[in-house]
């Protein structure tokens, strides 16, 4: 899992439009005025929602595994 996506502190119950908005919330206006960077920020979102969906996968078989219902 990426560092971004745990330096973002969210939970993995969250959806992942809410958790773009966490993100998008959180960058330096600058970092979204300049157009050149587009390409980049693209792939910073990519790669939140891919590591928000393995943690929502992680969850889920956390909560459906026999040693949760202890």
């Amino acid at each position: 899992m990426g560092r971004a996506y745990l330096n973002l502190g969210v939970s993995p119950g969250i959806t992942p439009l809410a958790m773009l908005r966490i993100s998008i919330s959180r960058l330096h206006p600058d970092t979204l005025a300049v157009r050149s960077w587009r390409a980049a920020r693209k792939r910073y979102y990519r790669e939140l929602l891919q590591a928000h969906a393995e943690a929502q996968a992680r969850a889920m078989t956390a909560s459906s595994s026999p040693e949760a219902a202890h």
